[in-house]
């Protein structure tokens, strides 16, 4: 009998040389609004693209919500969201007073698609969240014609997305705002903390204010220490130096992570191509570059019990899992007490949370984890009737 391996579905990887970088600014005496910080946007937005620009904010929910604020979405808007996505998405859009219109997804990629967009359009749209799920980069040319025929404002949640790009411009380049986390998990972690991403520098000059308590000059642009003014409402949603340079140093080696990522989706999705009533949920088109957070695989014809047990087997088995989403986030309490939710009605969205199992494929894997997974996995999803 094979000897049960522990593979986690989640593993932060940190190096010495992360763990050097946060003592160094530990070892000095600026621990916000420092260099480090500065230099994380500027490096992040390098990565991203040309033409890039980026706030650190300390969450990826602090992003969405900077982002709806600065736009002016609020009462009386709507904005189109998918239901099937992390609560945060929509929370953002809750909170400033807007009203989410939920839309199905594609089952394939569990995106959003141009045509459910259109069809969602009402007098009070205002804006657009969409949401690159697992990493899969929505088709944006479609979405955006869409968005300019409508003058809606894209909100791009990226939250799984680091390093997926469409047509080769990253994603959250493509809409108005780009909304980053780096939470411990994701591709890359600052512990907890985020990134608000755009093109355009008076945006991101607005939403740093924002982000600072709407304080209208920051340390080094005031003449006399202590003096400012403020001309508007802000909250404080500052990155710390120490997760700022934590970042820095897990930025500098993303290309490593995402090639471990690719590698692993790919050796964990041949590897279950053979099992009958399944889907892997990706994107194969040119245009797609997917990032892989996850490899997320569909029971099809099958149930939450069904899928629930099949996941209680894998773990027996020492293969960490996690589901992506519990829930559409119509049937999550608070959205279906307020909202209403009626059976049936997100059909793509609801199967995916009710049937889908994800499996890890971070660079924490080991190529026998891998071989270990696809072994067992074939044998215990193999006995489905």
């Amino acid at each position: 009998m094979t000897e049960v391996r522990n593979i986690p579905f989640g593993r932060p990887w940190i190096t010495d040389e992360d763990r050097q970088a946060v003592l160094a600014v530990l070892q000095g005496h600026i621990l916000t609004h420092g260099p480090e910080g500065k230099a994380f946007e500027a490096e992040f937005a390098a990565f991203t693209g040309e033409g890039a620009h980026a706030v650190s904010v300390s969450s990826g929910m602090a992003s969405l919500h900077l982002a709806y604020l600065h736009f002016g979405i609020g009462p009386g808007d709507e904005v189109i969201v998918p239901a099937q996505t992390h609560v945060a998405t929509v929370h953002a859009v809750e909170w400033v007073g807007a009203r989410p219109v939920f839309v199905d997804c594609d089952p394939g990629t569990g995106n959003l698609t141009a045509a459910s967009l259109a069809a969602a359009v009402t007098p009070r749209t205002r804006a657009i969240g969409l949401v690159h799920f697992l990493g899969i980069p929505c088709r944006m040319a479609e979405i955006m014609e869409v968005a300019v025929k409508h003058n809606l404002k894209v909100i791009e949640d990226c939250a799984l997305a680091i390093g997926a790009r469409y047509r080769g411009r990253h994603v959250g380049l493509w809409g108005d705002a780009g909304c980053f986390s780096f939470y411990p998990v994701k591709h890359f972690t600052t512990g907890e903390g985020g990134m608000f991403l755009t093109r355009h520098r008076e945006v991101v000059e607005a939403v740093g204010k924002l982000r600072a308590f709407g304080v209208d000059r920051s340390f080094g642009e005031r003449t006399i220490p202590g003096i400012y003014d403020v001309p508007t409402l802000g909250l404080n949603y500052r990155m710390s130096e120490m997760q700022a340079a934590l970042g820095r140093v897990q930025l500098g080696r993303v290309h490593q992570i995402l090639e471990h990522r690719r590698r692993h989706f790919e050796t964990l999705w041949q590897g279950l191509m053979g099992l009958p009533k399944l889907r892997v949920l990706n994107d194969t088109h040119p245009d797609a570059e997917c990032c892989h957070y996850c490899l997320s695989l569909v029971l099809e014809s099958a149930d939450r019990k069904e899928r629930d047990a099949l996941v209680l087997r894998i773990n027996a088995a020492g293969i960490g899992t996690s589901v992506y989403y519990p829930h559409p986030v119509p049937r999550l309490a608070y959205y279906h007490n307020k909202y209403g939710y009626k059976p049936g009605q997100f059909p793509h969205a609801t199967e995916i949370s009710d049937c889908s199992i994800a499996l890890p494929v971070g660079p924490h894997l080991y190529p026998e984890d891998l071989e270990y997974m696809v072994e067992n996995l074939n044998r215990i999803l193999g006995e489905r009737g």
